[in-house]
């Protein structure tokens, strides 16, 4: 990269960071969690239309990125590299990042389902798992089951080729509305909620939606994928 280049592409970047409304914006989602348009329109203190313009502003840049799932468009850093940038930054600038907190209740920000599979804190950690693992990967908007994954989940009795045969998506990444992160949906988060029904490591609420982490979950879970310790 020549010079003159890099310094107009430096000047761009620190453009789109400039501005207070979007400085906001992405202080807000330093926290690695993402937030919906109004949310960040509400933060940012300033109307959905002029929120717009500002949004594609931080795309073009490559600051953050979009995910749409259903009626709702979420907002997220593009990588880590932004993140340091900011943090670099607030350093400088002497003031402390911003810090999440949920609202949702406890049992429910735990663990719960969506649709037919796991969501909340526990689906979150089970996700970044997986992907850290190299079960399963990005490709396109969705995930693709890698052969190592393949090879461990035949062990638990799932047949990921079935899966595949099936007329909805195999796996992809469905935004948490507690964590604001993703956690695995289609027919692969499906078969896992049921696996971990079946063998007693989570069990449902009578009167919701929330699922209970049962004596011996933290160990099956463990042992199979390779789960942490949990609260």
């Amino acid at each position: 990269m020549d010079a003159h280049h890099a310094d107009t592409s430096l000047a761009s970047i620190a453009g789109a960071i400039a501005d207070p409304a979007r400085a906001k914006m992405l202080c807000s989602l330093l926290d690695g969690h993402a937030r919906t348009a109004t949310e960040l329109a509400a933060v940012a203190e300033i109307g959905a239309s002029t929120a717009s313009s500002h949004f594609s502003r931080l795309r073009e840049q490559g600051l953050v990125e979009l995910m749409v799932q259903g009626r709702h468009r979420y907002y997220r850093l593009a990588h880590s590299k932004v993140a340091a940038a900011l943090e670099a930054l607030l350093f400088l600038a002497d003031v402390p990042a911003p810090v999440f907190e949920p609202s949702t209740p406890s049992a429910l920000r735990y663990a719960r389902t969506c649709y037919d599979h796991c969501a909340g804190e526990l689906a979150v950690r089970l996700h970044d798992g997986l992907l850290a693992s190299k079960w399963i990967e990005s490709h396109e908007r969705d995930y693709r089951v890698t052969e190592k994954g393949s090879l461990l989940l035949a062990g638990l009795g799932i047949d990921v080729q079935a899966l595949t045969r099936q007329r909805r998506r195999t796996a992809y990444p469905c935004m948490d509305w507690s964590e604001r992160s993703p956690h695995i949906g289609g027919a692969l988060g499906a078969v896992m909620l049921a696996l971990m029904l079946k063998r007693g490591w989570v069990a449902r609420h009578l009167d919701s939606r929330a699922l209970r982490l049962t004596p011996g979950g933290l160990a099956g879970l463990s042992r199979s994928f390779g789960l942490g310790s949990a609260k």
